[in-house]
């Protein structure tokens, strides 16, 4: 019995041959134990580099995934630090719409829609003013001169020979500052009468009428009839029959 004992299944020296030839099947085939060791180890060892690298990344050197020292400033397309600097969108498709819903950006408002409450003013601001509070703002209209004058007030009083509306005329020259050239405004529509037919001569008559108290004065209209017979010789020239007119 104890010779045929070499013929057992599992002897000493198979079993010794046997833990070193021990195969694995994978997927269909046999694979030594050793190299699932290996491969498990090496495995390991790749994801403590990766994991080191990426803590690394923003600092000094960086390891790639084949354990290679990268120098610095190259920038592993893979790393987080290159993923953080891309613009570029991350799922590939842009839906083109504006950054915070057109909220964002330089010199924009805000939202369309968006109201903003009133500033209070504050008083201990050094740019405060108490006196601006309580200020009335006005549109100022610059008196007329001579030249503007005659430039602004020819088309109107020739509109009124088309249209005969005084009141019309009235309202037109009082958004005017007219200043000391009031006593013109008889001048200028007597002269261009002068020029024109019999019934533009009444309807400056007329006109005279109603825009005396509202426009110019009893005084603005004597001195400005005094003013053309003054200047009744020029008148001559242009309107010879002035003097009887």
């Amino acid at each position: 019995e104890f010779e045929n004992l070499s013929d057992a299944p599992f002897s000493g020296d198979e079993e010794n041959g046997g833990s070193e030839e021990r195969k694995t099947e994978i997927n269909g085939n046999w694979i030594p134990a050793t190299s699932i060791t290996e491969a498990k180890i090496n495995a390991k060892a790749k994801r403590r580099l990766r994991k080191n690298s990426s803590r690394d990344s923003g600092r000094g050197d960086s390891v790639s995934d084949n354990g290679e020292t990268l120098k610095t400033g190259v920038v592993v397309p893979t790393s987080p630090k290159g993923k953080l600097l891309d613009r570029r969108s991350r799922s590939g498709k842009g839906r083109g719409l504006p950054k915070k819903g057109g909220a964002g950006g330089k010199g924009v408002w805000g939202t369309p829609g968006q109201v903003y409450d009133v500033e209070e003013v504050d008083i201990k601001d050094p740019n405060y003013d108490d006196d601006q509070e309580n200020c009335v703002y006005e549109t100022v209209v610059l008196p007329l001169d001579e030249r503007a004058f005659e430039k602004t007030l020819t088309p109107i009083i020739q509109e009124y020979f088309e249209h005969g509306d005084t009141n019309e005329v009235s309202e037109m020259l009082k958004e005017l500052n007219l200043g000391e050239m009031k006593y013109s405004v008889p001048v200028l529509a007597v002269s261009l009468a002068l020029e024109g037919k019999a019934s533009h001569r009444e309807m400056t008559s007329k006109l005279i009428s109603d825009l005396c108290g509202t426009v110019v004065t009893k005084t603005d209209v004597e001195k400005s009839f005094d003013r053309l017979l003054k200047e009744l010789p020029e008148l001559v020239l242009d309107s010879p029959r002035a003097p009887q007119v």
